[in-house]
């Protein structure tokens, strides 16, 4: 065992964290997960992205516990089934498509059935909407759309990388679709390696038993964390594995 003897679930950010920049599994990543599996430590993907993109990786890598996608928005079974799904109500949705028309931003949109990027379905009041994302070049503008976010008090905000913003449900966020795995899996928060890096991240690596930053992580990450390891193109997902759980 690592110097911390209690993790039984590891929880993996995926872009940034456990994927290069071609969007693959390094080899040493690959094992240091198969062996957590084999010693019956859980490892569970907790990401941004929505199932669709999630489980060829799961398969892949062969997991054998839940998902956490979209932010939280969405939690699925070991036998791919949908346990829970947390929307954000089409009216909000609404409100921040037509901000990001206003100030002629970037934007993406995921959806219990599709991804949308800069253009939304015809037909999109009769979608369930999972998140919302602004992609912002500018950083006044990305402030101002931030502070109007703010003010209405009803959406959970964070990022995936510096330029952007990530608008979830409000309270939905991967640390609370992990407590409501480690409730299924009966046990706490304090048994989980919390891996990721950027603020998407930060809730479930300060609210779990060891939190740690990828070497390529935002300084609010680093400043969360219990640990920085090394880059996710230096395969550190599997470093810190090793470190604090195999």
């Amino acid at each position: 065992m690592g110097e911390y003897p209690g993790i039984k679930l590891i929880a993996i950010d995926m872009d940034g964290t456990l994927l290069d920049a071609n969007h693959q599994v390094s080899e040493e990543n690959r094992l240091a997960i198969r062996e957590a599996e084999e010693k019956g430590i859980k490892v569970v993907l907790s990401t941004g992205r929505a199932i669709r993109t999630v489980k060829d990786y799961a398969v892949s890598l062969e997991l054998s516990s839940y998902l956490v996608t979209v932010n939280g928005s969405e939690i699925w079974g070991p036998d791919g089934e949908l346990v829970e799904r947390n929307p954000v109500s089409t009216p909000l949705i609404k409100w921040m498509w037509d901000m990001s028309k206003h100030h002629k931003t970037h934007f993406w949109a995921i959806s219990s059935t599709g991804n949308w990027h800069n253009e939304m379905p015809e037909d999109f009041e009769k979608h369930v909407w999972l998140k919302f994302g602004f992609d912002v070049e500018d950083d006044k503008v990305r402030e101002l759309i931030l502070k109007d976010l703010e003010a209405r008090k009803e959406f959970e905000l964070s990022n995936s990388s510096l330029k952007n913003i990530e608008v979830n449900a409000q309270g939905i966020n991967k640390a609370k679709g992990l407590k409501n795995v480690c409730d299924l899996l009966g046990i706490s928060m304090n048994n989980v390696l919390s891996i990721g890096d950027s603020l998407n991240d930060v809730a479930m690596i300060k609210e779990a038993g060891i939190g740690v930053a990828m070497g390529n992580a935002q300084d609010a990450v680093k400043k969360a964390a219990n640990w920085v390891t090394a880059t996710n193109l230096e395969s550190g997902v599997a470093k810190a594995i090793r470190k604090w759980a195999i």
